[in-house]
This record gives C-alpha cells, structure tokens and sequence, in this order.
C-alpha cells in the first residue's frame, strides 16, 4: 500500500511538473505576439520558455519522454491557438480545426498506450 501511494505522490508530482511546463510555454510564447519589442520582451520570453524546458525535463524523470513531450507539445499548441483566437481575434480554419482536433486525437492514444515500469 505504501508504495502505491508512492508512485501516486510521486507521478502526481511529474504531471504537475508538465503542467507548468505547458503553461510556462504558453505564456512565453504568446509573449511574443502581445508585448512591444525590446529588452523586457525577450527577457521574458527566454525566461519563460527557459522554465518550460527545465519542468519538462522534470517531467521526464518519471513520465516517458516520448508521453511527456507530446503532450507538451500538443497541449501547448491547442492552448496557444485558442489564446490566438481569444485574446488577438485570429480566425480557425476547418483545415487548422481539424489538425488541432488530430493532435489532440494523438495525445489521448499516446497516454493510453503508454506502459509504466
């Protein structure tokens, strides 16, 4: 029972670990198109993305990287688009809708298919 909870805690903690590497992603890459050029900016943005880098690796020490990359990856990317269309009124094509609508697809198979240890 002990170690149950263990991995419990333990996979607990890598999931967060990739949640804040999405969400540090997204925001440093939505930077990008909201903030004016200059130093503060790209400060920002290496910042940001400097920490989406270093949870994701924190990420991978328990969640196979294959698994934890696609859904950094994915994730991002459908939040980064609906932060587009939300925040900057940028319009969704079908043919974007439905390349979002396969990496989520994939990210779902991806996580269902993965084997832990």
């Amino acid at each position: 029972m002990k170690y149950v909870l263990y991995l419990v805690v333990i996979m607990g903690i890598s999931w967060l670990f990739l949640i804040l590497a999405v969400a540090t992603e997204v925001a440093g890459t939505s930077m990008m198109s909201v903030m004016d050029d200059g130093v503060a900016k790209y400060l920002s943005l290496y910042l940001l993305i400097g920490c989406s880098y270093f949870f994701l690796a924190r990420a991978a020490r328990r969640i196979a990287i294959g698994v934890a990359y696609a859904v950094w990856e994915g994730a991002g990317l459908a939040l980064i688009t609906l932060f587009s269309v939300v925040a900057l009124g940028q319009t969704v094509t079908l043919p974007v809708a439905l390349g979002l609508g396969g990496c989520l697809l994939g990210l779902v198979m991806v996580n269902l298919g993965e084997v832990t240890s």
